[in-house]
């Protein structure tokens, strides 16, 4: 088989295995069930994809790929305009959430539950890290843009950083933002959390407009990084 009919394999198969994930979830998901669901020989799954957990593999760094696109593309969108570096946000934001809704068997596959017997290669880093990097740099343009309040009280204790966080924001501001990595690890939590509870309908009977939540969720936990998102914009 030639590259071209190899990479046209690889994408029938993933197709294939993304409509597996919505009918049955990670669980369901092996090699015979996409071989059965395709029409084509199992061997030729195993082929491209010798077993379960490389064909996983490629569809976690496809979603994380995809989330982070749609992030990216809304920052720039909102920087192009001039936004704020809190609208900014807001905009990426928005786009995750509506990649999330649009896409839960990924979103699930990526911030659901562990998948019994599966461990996530290095390959998936790279991928995964876009998201932390779109907020990183709104943060960092608010700090250099001198949009940011200082905190009303550092952190205590040493730096809680390992250098990989450091190294993706571009090193530790000095005082008194010398936590704002931290802080905006923090965002990002609340961001997926967020965005686990609205997927999975936690907070459907507890509010009435849920994406009028989301961005007021947003600007609250914008606020534990100094950083003011504008209100009053029309909702998705």
């Amino acid at each position: 088989m030639d590259a071209s009919g190899i990479g046209s394999a690889d994408e029938n198969i993933k197709s294939t295995a993304r409509d597996l994930l919505v009918k049955a979830g990670a669980a369901g998901l092996t090699l015979e069930a996409v071989a059965r669901e395709s029409g084509v020989p199992v061997a030729d799954v195993e082929a491209v994809f010798p077993h379960r957990d490389a064909l996983l593999t490629a569809l976690v760094i496809d979603a994380y790929d995809a989330s982070g696109a749609a992030m990216e593309q809304a920052d720039r969108t909102a920087a192009e305009a001039g936004a704020t570096a809190g609208a900014r946000l807001l905009a990426a934001t928005r786009a995750l959430r509506r990649w999330s809704f649009d896409n839960t068997a990924e979103f699930t596959l990526i911030y659901g539950s562990p998948i019994p017997g599966y461990h996530a290669p290095q390959d998936t880093v790279p991928p995964a890290s876009r998201t932390p990097a779109v907020l990183a740099g709104i943060v960092r343009s608010a700090l250099e843009a001198g949009e940011l309040t200082p905190p009303r009280r550092a952190v205590a204790g040493p730096p809680l950083l390992l250098p990989e966080a450091v190294e993706l924001f571009g090193g530790v501001p000095e005082a008194p933002f010398s936590d704002i990595i931290e802080r905006g690890i923090v965002l990002w939590s609340n961001l997926i959390g967020l965005l686990v509870f609205q997927v999975f309908s936690r907070t459907h009977d507890s509010v009435r407009d849920e994406s009028a939540f989301f961005d007021y969720a947003i600007a609250v936990a914008a606020e534990s990084i100094g950083l003011e998102v504008p209100a009053g914009e029309t909702t998705d």
